[in-house]
């Protein structure tokens, strides 16, 4: 794919998110929080284009909002802890249900007993992006304080907008594949899935 074109995925993906009055909440409202390095990365970011593509309305099947930071200065769950008790004070419901907040320094610690995988230290949370188990899925935007949006995708956005699930070049054999994409096709059974 050319520049031109990825510039242009990149267009159409900041538009969708602008559109989307609950993702721009979100976004507006972490924003403010000043968080370290901080991204709304995967689902409500990709299922917000498939909605769009598919012509259902916004916010359909969005079940939560993952917001990804990084702070390596500490890394017990009580630091993190506290940003989820900070980021939840936040917001009203429904979105203080839906908010769910992940310290991508301390990820290390706990995915191998949750997941059965090896994961070795991040050193940021778009390095983050490249370890979930779709392309499609390895995306993340960040409202910055002149209110551009910054899309960040690892493996491009070509995926996305074609509706299509393959997994991980780097985890082809990633654990949560198969229940991942169940889930994906329960609600958008337009996808077009590529099999390890």
């Amino acid at each position: 794919m050319s520049r031109a074109e990825s510039s242009s995925l990149t267009d159409r993906l900041v538009e969708i998110v602008r559109r989307d009055a609950g993702l721009m909440q979100v976004l507006t409202t972490v924003r403010g929080l000043d968080l370290p390095d901080w991204r709304i990365v995967s689902g409500a970011v990709y299922q917000s284009v498939w909605n769009v593509l598919t012509g259902r309305p916004a916010g359909y099947g969005i079940k939560d909002y993952d917001l990804a930071y990084f702070d390596a200065s500490d890394v017990s769950y009580e630091a993190e802890d506290i940003v989820i008790r900070r980021v939840a004070a936040a917001f009203d419901e429904p979105f203080r249900s839906q908010v769910e907040v992940r310290n991508q320094a301390r990820v290390h610690l706990w995915f191998e007993n949750r997941f059965g995988e090896a994961y070795s230290p991040l050193g940021s949370t778009d390095q983050a992006l490249g370890r979930f188990v779709a392309p499609a899925f390895a995306v993340g935007v960040r409202l910055e304080a002149d209110d551009r949006l910054t899309v960040a995708a690892p493996f491009g956005l070509e995926d996305v907008f074609a509706l299509t699930l393959r997994p991980n070049p780097d985890r082809p054999l990633a654990r949560g594949w198969t229940r991942a994409v169940d889930n994906a096709r329960a609600r958008w059974p337009e996808l077009t899935v590529i099999a390890a």
